[in-house]
């Protein structure tokens, strides 16, 4: 079972091939240049992608969602923060199919901050990072990613007074 939005990644690749092609073709000098500079980059990022997928591989393997529940309550403290915060940063896939899970957490006592907290940190997103640094360099991605998960902590904060607000 396919959809319209699996057929467009090979609509894009099929259009960048046919754009290399023609490049090659107007200006075989540039073409190469564009393929050396394509294959450094994968070069660099290469093994730094590769401990990444590992981890993250690890982690999905090991850490079950429904098995953090517990440690994410009313009265889980710092260690809830922190495990949402490293949850969110680990998490993959599409968002929407997060949302059951969530709701499931959220009906079993987990705190809504805690919640907002997980679904802020998604956007560090750890096999992004070393092509992010890469153009920005080490130490932009490193305030960048530090200012996110701080920040999280503080729509965490409002999101459960304001839920307390409106309850």
């Amino acid at each position: 079972m396919t959809s319209e939005n699996d057929n467009s990644c090979w609509y894009l690749l099929i259009f960048a091939i046919a754009a290399h092609i023609l490049v090659f073709f107007l200006s075989p000098a540039k073409s190469y240049e564009a393929m050396n500079l394509f294959f450094k980059i994968i070069a660099s990022i290469a093994p730094s992608l590769l401990l990444v997928f590992i981890f993250m591989a690890l982690m999905n393997y090991y850490v079950k969602p429904k098995d953090l529940a517990k440690y994410m309550g009313k009265n889980s403290g710092a260690m809830g923060w922190v495990i949402a915060i490293v949850a969110g940063v680990l998490s993959t896939g599409p968002i929407y199919l997060w949302y059951p899970l969530l709701n499931d957490l959220q009906k079993q006592g987990v705190k809504s901050g805690l919640l907002a907290a997980f679904l802020y940190n998604r956007a560090v997103k750890i096999p992004l990072v070393p092509l992010m640094a890469f153009y920005f360099g080490f130490a932009y991605v490193f305030i960048l990613s530090i200012t996110m998960v701080a920040v999280s902590v503080f729509q965490g904060l409002a999101t459960e007074k304001i839920m307390e607000a409106i309850k």
